[in-house]
């Protein structure tokens, strides 16, 4: 009888820690794919990343934004995103890293104008139509800043 009771307890404690990691999945999308961008793409060296997931008719994509960067002034930051539908064009979109409507493990100081700011946030997010292999192609662009630095800059894809 005091086994079993152990054993209830156990197991009880067990779903009590793993139900929140099971919770934050569904309130903030288990990651499908990451383009590890990390660089500015600029007139003379063109960095771009892509992924390619499998996706169905109606499934909701969030494009998060991980970013940690350093910089004076402003920096003006869009990563320029074209998405493809079994090889084809299909939706393309431009989105300011900054601009989230949810944010975690955001951390930004400014020290008489150096910024220094790290975070996730949630950009946008892109209802799929119909069944196919979608590709995400990103690339970072900046207004010209040369204290700008990045330490990553990169888009996370969330069903």
């Amino acid at each position: 009888m005091l086994s079993t009771i152990r054993t209830s307890r156990l197991l009880l404690a067990t779903l009590l820690l793993t139900a929140p990691l099971g919770a934050c999945d569904a309130l903030l999308g288990k990651e499908i794919a990451r383009l590890p961008v990390n660089q500015i793409s600029t007139p003379q060296q063109e960095v771009a990343k892509e992924a390619t997931v499998k996706l169905q008719k109606n499934d909701k994509v969030a494009i998060w934004s991980e970013m940690d960067m350093e910089y004076q002034g402003e920096a003006p930051l869009r990563f320029q995103v074209v998405v493809l539908k079994n090889g084809r064009p299909f939706h393309q979109l431009e989105l300011d890293p900054t601009q989230k409507n949810v944010s975690m493990n955001e951390v930004k100081t400014d020290v008489n104008g150096s910024i220094s700011w790290s975070f996730s946030g949630k950009n946008t997010e892109l209802t799929i139509q119909e069944n196919a292999d979608y590709t995400f192609k990103a690339r970072l662009i900046a207004a010209p800043n040369p204290t700008l630095q990045l330490r990553k800059a990169e888009l996370v894809l969330k069903k």
